[in-house]
């Protein structure tokens, strides 16, 4: 398929720049894949849409301050963003601002690093002079990664708003956006009605924002980016399936680490490592029979994974109609779940 297939027309305004009020008060688009249609309501009435032994998989990702500010010794401002540490104080890094090997940095609070090595696409290895200590420093330090189309400085709220509420495993550099919305109290009617929950793993890497470049949208390469299934999801989930009950993917993050684990028979194993699986029509998805999900940007890797669960044109109907009646889109907009 064709990039351009994967298209379409979002006024400027409708890129959500701040969260709703409560985490519950989004709107959620209802898709039903087997006759196309759509209804409209309040992420709170997703319990509606609950049956009893529903499976919900969340991504238990917690996304860290990575990005940092500083200067060199020569004056030049340096923005830092974190990808990977590496040990030994050593972390890879993409860097804004032109930075020579061996030049040295110095961040707020008197924090130091040299540029040890230069990689490829603006990415440089960094070392701190101070390892004791580090990791406390990096989280007062550093601010909230925003992805690029949110154009404000990061807030103290932020801190809070994008990340989940379950987030648990410290290690993404973006938040896994679908389940922004839920609140402990919801996931605890949740609980209520019968439906269970299951945690795993997916450290979403900053691949999520490069745009694909190719026009031939399979020459693509996704980034790898680290996931695991425990092996209590992994017995919770391959139950489900065979009593052919629902499993609930929540974000694409957290269908993606389903479907970087599934064996060719439709069992899940349990296990961990780095993900590069690309996920776009035709693919057909062994795990998840319905997915929740933010609206996501005009020609990205994200959208052709939910048009692979739901169809292309079904999808982009969707979204057309989603813009027209004025939804807020991406990371801090409203959610859709196809069933």
């Amino acid at each position: 398929m064709q990039l351009s297939d994967f298209d379409y027309f979002l006024p400027k305004e409708l890129i959500a720049q701040y969260p709703a009020k409560r985490r519950t008060d989004s709107r959620l688009l209802i898709l039903y894949r087997e006759n196309g249609s759509i209804e409209h309501r309040r992420f709170s009435d997703v319990i509606d849409y609950l049956n009893k032994d529903d499976l919900f998989i969340l991504n238990n990702t917690k996304v860290f301050p990575a990005r940092l500010f500083g200067k060199k010794i020569t004056g030049g401002r340096i923005e830092a963003l974190l990808l990977k540490a590496l040990g030994d104080g050593r972390w890879e890094c993409q860097v804004g601002g032109k930075l020579k090997k061996a030049e040295d940095i110095v961040f707020d609070d008197g924090l130091k690093a040299k540029a040890e090595e230069d990689l490829c696409s603006g990415r440089k290895i960094i070392r701190f002079d101070e390892i004791k200590g580090l990791e406390e420093r990096l989280e007062r330090l550093g601010k909230v990664p925003l992805p690029p189309y949110i154009k404000r400085d990061a807030a103290i709220s932020d801190k809070r708003r994008y990340q989940t509420v379950y987030a648990k495993i410290k290690g993404a550099v973006a938040a896994p956006t679908a389940g922004l919305h839920f609140s402990d109290a919801l996931l605890s009617k949740i609980k209520k009605k019968g439906a269970r929950i299951k945690e795993v793993t997916l450290h979403v890497g900053p691949g999520t924002f490069q745009p694909v470049k190719c026009d031939n949208i399979s020459e693509h390469r996704m980034e790898p980016e680290y996931f695991r299934i425990t092996e209590d999801a992994a017995k919770a989930v391959n139950k489900v399936k065979a009593k052919k009950g629902r499993i609930i993917a929540v974000g694409t993050t957290s269908a993606k680490a389903l479907e970087s684990a599934v064996d060719d028979s439709g069992m899940l194993n349990a296990g961990g490592g780095y993900s590069e699986l690309f996920i776009h029509p035709p693919y057909r998805f062994k795990i998840a029979d319905a997915l929740l999900t933010n609206f996501h940007l005009p020609k990205s890797t994200l959208l052709m994974l939910v048009s692979a669960f739901a169809g292309r044109e079904l999808m982009l109907r969707a979204y057309d109609e989603a813009v027209k009646l004025r939804y807020r889109f991406y990371s801090y907009g409203d959610a859709m779940l196809i069933i």
